[in-house]
């Protein structure tokens, strides 16, 4: 509402009563106009607004929303079982089975007067998941699941329980493939393709956590190509569904419904979730179910131990990356001696396959058939090389060598080996010189040198004794760093060792 005042001051009454009126006639004619300003003026800006929001694209893509699980779980809910096993433990403290448990004040009081003794084995009841792959009761599910059972039961969603029995594990990858027989057709899930999995993509696991069977919970892939050092061939994916102790085994689904994961482990102090779980590759027990079938698995042996290539030693030995595994030693009469390759060479391609971290090779080796010949690409004093080797067979329980690495930095004595220093230390040969002692906080001791050790090399050139090794030495500058070739019980890796004077 517009308000307008006129003041007037000594005019004549009738005059002003005239004018007054005049006056409100005014207000009146003025106010409808204002009305009708304001009105257009305002339509006028809804309709532009309008247009704008139409016309004008929006620049941030909205997030794809997964609506409603159910369907998918309805569809897969009957192929995930849930698995529980009788396992066999050992201790020299079993659990004490008495009328006041295990913390009880009476236990000495037992063991001493009733002749009670603790047993050195006892039977423990774990629980797991598992899913059913093949019609004829083929189900997938975790080594740590079902190692070391007496016995293996089997329930599915309908409550039918059936006795299983293992048909292969695989302790280096923790997969087991164990079968139950039903009598009728059994539903089992799809299979998908891990590779093609992206960050951030929508997943669900299902399992038994806490013993609760067919507990679904969903989130996204978190990460790919994890390596956390609890098997030896590892790659797993993490993920932030919810995977609690009693998921191990369980499938982890795409929104499809097809099995990209197997729920293994997951990171926490506490025990419970915290958002941080691992899973195996779909592809990776693809890979192994052939085998797994036939009751025992079978891996490619190239013959090297390995090690990471730390800036340090990337510097001294001149390489132009730091991807690749740096051969530390290579097996006599292995294949790849057989071939060619030599201590020093930097492995950075086998079999076409792109070597980028020291752990991708041991994973590759091992998958490739036995008897294959495959090109492996290396880099040597610079220049790259290729050589073909045949991929030989990894005798069990022999684990693929990975040289131990330790953060590299004189604080050390060494000495000509002697018939009394081999006995002390169990050395095998004679050649090199023994490390008889290193000091604490030197740079021996921060280069992770050890006793016992054996020097072979600095700088890649040999050294035999004492006189040799000195003369290296003086060779560098304060703050050089030396490349040590260290021998270490029966294997062989590089070391960087930062000489102060």
């Amino acid at each position: 509402m517009i308000n307008i005042y006129y003041e007037s001051w000594g005019e004549d009454p009738q005059a002003i009563i005239k004018n007054n009126k005049e006056d409100r006639h005014m207000q009146r004619t003025l106010k409808k106009k204002c009305l009708r300003m304001a009105l257009t003026i305002l339509a006028s800006f809804f309709v532009l607004f309008g247009v704008a929001v139409l016309e004008v694209p929006s620049t941030a893509a909205a997030p794809q929303s997964p609506g409603s699980f159910h369907e998918l779980v309805e569809e897969v809910s009957p192929s995930v079982v849930n698995i529980s096993a009788v396992k066999v433990l050992e201790s020299s403290s079993a659990p004490f089975i008495g009328p006041f448990g295990q913390q009880s004040p009476m236990r000495d009081f037992f063991e001493k007067f009733f002749q009670f003794r603790m047993p050195k084995k006892f039977k423990q009841k774990s629980l797991g998941s598992g899913f059913i792959i093949e019609k004829d009761g083929f189900i997938l599910t975790n080594n740590h699941v079902v190692e070391k059972t007496e016995e293996i039961e089997v329930t599915l969603k309908d409550d039918r329980t059936f006795k299983a029995e293992i048909i292969g594990r695989d302790p280096k990858t923790d997969l087991a493939l164990i079968r139950i027989d039903s009598g009728d057709s059994l539903k089992p899930l799809p299979l998908g393709d891990s590779e093609k999995l992206h960050v951030g993509d929508w997943v669900v696991a299902i399992g038994s956590p806490f013993g609760l069977g067919h507990t679904v919970t969903a989130g996204i892939i978190s990460a790919k190509y994890r390596k956390i050092g609890a098997e030896v061939y590892e790659d797993f994916l993490q993920t932030d569904a919810s995977i609690n102790p009693g998921n191990s085994g369980g499938p982890l689904l795409n929104v499809n419904g097809k099995v990209i994961g197997i729920n293994t482990a997951i990171f926490s102090q506490s025990g419970g979730n915290i958002g941080i779980g691992f899973a195996i590759p779909i592809n990776m027990a693809k890979d192994l179910l052939p085998q797994l079938k036939k009751g025992k698995v079978i891996r490619g042996w190239l013959g090297v131990m390995i090690q990471e290539i730390s800036p340090a030693i990337k510097e001294k030995m001149d390489l132009d990356t730091d991807e690749g595994a740096l051969v530390a030693d290579v097996t006599e009469g292995g294949p790849a001696e057989k071939a060619g390759i030599k201590r020093g060479d930097v492995i950075i391609s086998f079999d076409g396959k792109r070597i980028q971290e020291m752990q991708d090779l041991p994973m590759i080796v091992a998958s490739t058939p036995v008897g294959k010949r495959v090109p492996v690409e290396v880099i040597r004093k610079g220049k790259r090389t290729q050589f073909q080797v045949e991929i030989g067979k990894l005798k069990e329980p022999e684990k693929p060598v990975v040289a131990d690495q330790e953060a590299p930095e004189l604080g050390m004595t060494v000495r000509e080996i002697t018939p009394e220093l081999a006995k002390r230390y169990q050395l095998s040969g004679t050649e090199g010189l023994v490390v008889v002692n290193v000091e604490t906080a030197s740079p021996a001791s921060e280069a992770g040198i050890r006793a016992g050790d054996i020097i072979l090399e600095v700088d890649r050139e040999p050294v035999n004794d004492l006189a040799s090794f000195q003369s290296r030495i003086r060779e560098f500058e304060e703050g050089d760093t030396a490349l040590l070739l260290i021998k270490r019980q029966d294997a062989t890796l590089f070391m960087t060792l930062e000489v102060r004077k």
